[in-house]
């Protein structure tokens, strides 16, 4: 098919504009006759109590700006990031509106500023959420006009139902509408906004079928569509010009959920149990690439219809599978079922899921099930600054509910196209100027931050359940720095156990243990040592040079003489002579719990957090280790716990002193 560049960074079929225009020459013949869409009358809360100067300063085209990577992707989770340059590339930079709309007049005689609605509000198995979308915008418009509405017009809200033929059944039955339009209303609606209406944006929908749809019919008019609900990353990634939506979207929850699930928390092993209709088909495969990317390939899928409450099957397919998790893609209600349901089957696998699982509904229905639930979710509903505590006391005194996040992030969106038509005037490729030119935003939900398509990638909230309660904290996917292992001046090293709480009696040894141990011992600078208290300690000279005769392992034969000395004479400290030995006493003294002293210049003796191990620097001589060795044991006994705590306190010891991680230290 032949490519023709229409614009800088734009990249269309040559037919497509003729699709779109037979598109929208049908949804207009099929809009004839067609019954007016229900409108929400002007209230005492609408009328309008002042005027502003809306429309007085119209914003400039939207600058163009580089924003990379796409969609904060990183770089381990980009597509074809290891073999060439990620297709995702076309979207860094904003596709800016070149056509002649700005030119085009401001109308006058107005007596309301309309906007048009389309979501799910009636005869719909997705109701609820519609309803709750409307009353967020209703909340905002309402505070609009009494902020003064549009110049001392006021604002209103033009109601429009999303209505899909092939998804009614449950609520009209076998005989309900199955016209040729297959797109259902949505195509309908969006036409009588923009043509019979005339609409200056349109709000909506949560289906993505039909925002797509309204988005296709937005291109030919040149109208603004603000979306808060649908999360389908196919939806801005058309480039078409007139999106804005404030919700993240399924590639960013995605890719949140995989670095949570295989980087932060291990598994491997994940299972895919979704909702089998638009919303679970293209929310999941986000996913799967990045749990391919990250090496880990996603097991297993398995799908359920929209209305089902038996997951049985879907559950055993699962359970024979061996997963370690399974991630759901589904709404409150059905994702408390399966919770239910993988708990009253035995099923102990975390469970992960998008941000249409988690809420009241979910918690009240799945109960005790719900323990240990994680999900991410757009913001924080815990917070307690003023702006979200205000709204959320303004909204349940209108509404007598509280906003949940299909409400909340409607207010925001419908507050910010607002705010723009108030900029821009009444012009709509003046109202999409004001919308591309907003790059961050601090709503009732939290902070918001919008890339060149014109979508917010603000950093996700991850909510765990814990006893009946939501917790939520920032989550990324950004890879973490790499922590190292230990952390040896932070924390002390220390033994917590077993403790020895009785002192051997009669002489304790000290075991002199490396390279001519024997001959050292025998020397006449240790045999020449002042007497002190030497009648309460004994030397035992294990030498690593002295074994291998006949061909033997030098040191399976020195370990053998270490353990079997470690054993039979209960040895109360080590003293090592070199590296080699060192590293041998050091493993043992974990068994054994008794301290080693080691003489060797090799820092990694004391990484890794062993509490028993002390260096002393490499040109140290042997007769001053066994020194130090002696005075600890004169001074804390045969107790060899207490030997340890005694060089790890900082304390001088035969002009020795250590640091609690065993390295010297400087006096």
């Amino acid at each position: 098919m032949r490519i023709l560049r229409s614009q800088r960074h734009t990249w269309v079929p040559a037919s497509y504009p003729l699709m779109i225009l037979a598109g929208a020459l049908l949804a207009i013949v099929a809009a004839k006759g067609l019954s007016q869409a229900p409108r929400e009358p002007l209230t005492a809360a609408t009328k309008v109590s002042g005027k502003c100067e809306c429309g007085a300063h119209p914003p400039a085209p939207p600058r163009d700006r580089e924003v990379e990577p796409y969609a904060g992707e990183p770089s381990d989770l980009s597509p074809f990031a290891k073999f060439a340059a990620p297709y995702d590339r076309n979207y860094t930079h904003p596709n800016v509106y070149s056509g002649a709309g700005r030119d085009i007049p401001e109308p006058t005689g107005l007596t309301e500023v309309r906007i048009g609605f389309l979501g799910p509000i009636e005869h719909h198995p997705q109701q609820v959420f519609g309803e709750r979308m409307l009353h967020g915008a209703q909340l905002a418009v309402e505070d609009a006009n009494t902020r003064g509405g549009y110049g001392g017009i006021p604002y209103r809200l033009m109601l429009h139902n999303d209505y899909d033929n092939w998804q009614a059944k449950t609520v009209y039955g076998d005989e309900r509408p199955t016209d040729p339009t297959i797109w259902g209303s949505a195509s309908n609606e969006v036409v009588k906004m923009v043509y019979d209406e005339h609409d200056w944006a349109i709000f909506g929908s949560i289906s993505s079928e039909s925002t797509h749809i309204a988005l296709r019919v937005a291109l030919r008019a040149e109208i603004p569509v603000v979306n808060s609900a649908s999360t389908d990353p196919t939806i801005p990634e058309t480039y078409i010009p007139w999106y804005f939506t404030d919700i993240q979207d399924d590639r960013v929850q995605c890719l949140t959920l995989a670095r949570h699930i295989f980087t932060e928390l291990g598994l491997k092993r994940i299972a895919l149990l979704r909702v089998n209709d638009r919303y679970g088909r293209f929310g999941v495969p986000k996913f799967r690439d990045a749990a391919r990317r990250l090496g880990h390939p996603v097991v297993i899928e398995q799908k359920f219809f929209p209305g089902d409450t038996d997951f049985a099957q879907q559950l055993r397919v699962i359970r024979s599978s061996r997963v370690d998790a399974i991630v759901v893609w589904a709404d409150e209600s059905a994702a408390a079922g399966i919770l239910k349901q993988m708990r009253a089957a035995g099923m102990k696998q975390p469970v992960f899921g998008a941000h249409r699982t988690l809420g009241s509904t979910f918690l009240a229905e799945a109960g005790p099930a719900a323990e240990g639930f994680e999900a991410v979710f757009p913001y924080d509903p815990t917070r307690q600054d003023t702006k979200w505590i205000e709204f959320n006391q303004r909204f349940q005194a209108r509404f007598q509910e509280e906003p949940e996040q299909f409400a909340a992030l409607a207010y925001d969106a419908m507050t910010m196209l607002l705010d723009s038509i108030c900029k821009a005037g009444l012009n709509r490729a003046r109202i999409h100027d004001a919308l591309a030119n907003i790059d961050s935003y601090q709503g009732v939900t939290g902070p918001m931050t919008f890339d060149p398509n014109q979508k917010n990638v603000a950093p996700l909230f991850l909510g765990k359940v814990h006893d009946g309660k939501v917790q939520y904290r920032v989550a990324t996917m950004e890879r973490l720095p790499p922590q190292p292992y230990a952390h040896l001046d932070d924390d002390p090293v220390e033994f917590v156990g077993p403790h020895q709480t009785q002192e051997p009696s009669g002489v304790g040894s000290l075991v002199l243990f490396g390279k001519l141990a024997t001959q050292l011992a025998q020397s006449q600078e240790l045999m020449g040592m002042p007497a002190g208290n030497r009648g309460k300690w004994k030397l035992l000279p294990i030498s690593t040079d002295a074994v291998g005769q006949q061909g033997r392992n030098d040191w399976g034969a020195a370990s053998t003489l270490l353990v079997r000395a470690l054993t039979e004479e209960h040895p109360v400290a080590i003293v090592a002579l070199d590296r080699a030995s060192a590293h041998l006493a050091e493993q043992l003294s974990l068994k054994f719990f008794v301290p080693v002293i080691a003489i060797s210049d090799d820092t990694t003796l004391t990484s890794t957090n062993v509490p028993w191990i002390f260096r002393l620097p490499g040109d140290t001589k042997p007769l001053n280790a066994v020194r130090l060795a002696a005075a600890a044991l004169e001074t804390c006994g045969g107790n060899a716990e207490r030997i340890r705590d005694l060089l790890a306190s900082g304390r001088e010891t035969a002009g020795f002193v250590f640091l609690s991680n065993g390295e010297p230290s400087e006096k």
